[in-house]
């Protein structure tokens, strides 16, 4: 016999929760679609800049300053890293709120 005072999860209330998809509002969607392509483009031009630095780190360090182009070998993983990020950022973010 089971105690009247132990509640289990499967004994509570099955309430259906509603769960609408994703719309944008009304108006609003050319304008969102516009501000997106501007994140991108700002992103994409921030990792050829990044790209670009590194590069002029790991040159200028060649000689006689071996920590300066190390610092600029070991930005590039998190250049490409953020790169990577931005592109994979809708598909991510549509997992979780499909």
């Amino acid at each position: 016999m089971e105690e009247p005072w132990r509640l289990r999860p499967q004994d509570g209330l099955r309430v259906p929760v509603p769960d609408p998809p994703p719309a944008p509002p009304p108006g609003l969607d050319a304008k969102m679609n516009t501000l997106l392509s501007w994140g991108k483009w700002g992103v994409l031009i921030c990792g050829v800049a990044g790209l670009f630095i590194c590069a002029g780190q790991m040159a200028i360090g060649r000689k006689n300053r071996s920590t300066f182009a190390a610092d600029g070998a070991t930005g590039i993983p998190w250049v490409l890293g953020g790169l990577s990020l931005a592109a994979t950022a809708a598909p991510i973010v549509g997992v979780f709120f499909k």
